[in-house]
Order: structure tokens, then C-alpha cells, then sequence
């Protein structure tokens, strides 16, 4: 049996949407760099409470608190954009708004992943990996 999926990011944002769902505030998922960028990014939005990554063989695993015991979960929504079979790249011009301005989006650029207003900022287009509000 694997534990990687073809999709990890999917896979990624299908368990924090799971468990937002059914009211836990914590989660446990196997490590990648990427996984790793992806919930930095929404730790550092607001969205997810925190993470840290508990080293292990032959693989670590990322332990992410959605939300802190007696408080609400910070994600309404979380969609994965870009898909294995249709990948979605935009522009600096045609970074899109999530709920005017109070979602966002998480694109890899060419300096690595951040939101559109931080991509808009620094003048950079990319893949829409995540659409979160």
C-alpha cells in the first residue's frame, strides 16, 4: 500500500476539509516540501492555527492544528484549483480575487508559493494551486 496519492496537494486540502467538516482541530498527514509550503503560507494568512513537521523514517509527518481547542475554524471553503489534468497558470494582470479580497489564492511562482496579493506585489504569475476563503 502507498501512502502517496497522485495529487498531494488535493490530498492535502481533501483531509483539512474533512476534518474542518466533521469539528477537529487537528490533523496528521505524511511530509513533502510541498505540503510543508502550502500550509506555511496558510499559517502565515490566518487560515490554519499552526504546524510543525515531526521528523520520522521513511517518511515525516505534518502535524497541522486547523483551529485551537474552543475556537472556530478560520477555512469556509478550501478547493483545489489546478488539477493533474488541467493546470491552471495566470498572469500578473489576471491574478483572480477570492470574495472580494477576503479569500485568497496560493500560486507557485517562479520565487516559490505565496499568495495572489503578495504574486500582484511582486510582479508575479504562476500556477493557482488553492482557492481559499
Amino acid at each position: 500500500m502507498s501512502l502517496q496519492s497522485t495529487d498531494q496537494i488535493a490530498d492535502l486540502i481533501t483531509r483539512i476539509r474533512n476534518a474542518d467538516k466533521v469539528g477537529k482541530t487537528e490533523i496528521r498527514v505524511p511530509t513533502s516540501k510541498l505540503k510543508v509550503a502550502v500550509v506555511d503560507v496558510l499559517v502565515k494568512n490566518g487560515y490554519l492555527a499552526s504546524y510543525d513537521v515531526e521528523e520520522g523514517k521513511p517518511r515525516g509527518i505534518l502535524h497541522i492544528v486547523i483551529a485551537n481547542p474552543g475556537e472556530a475554524a478560520r477555512i469556509n471553503e478550501i478547493e483545489k484549483v489546478s488539477k493533474p489534468g488541467r493546470r491552471v497558470y495566470t498572469a500578473v494582470e489576471d491574478i483572480p480575487t477570492v470574495k472580494s479580497g477576503r479569500g485568497a489564492v496560493i500560486i507557485s511562482t517562479s520565487k516559490g508559493l505565496m499568495t495572489g496579493r503578495e504574486a500582484k506585489k511582486n510582479c508575479l504569475g504562476g500556477e493557482i494551486l488553492v482557492r481559499v476563503w
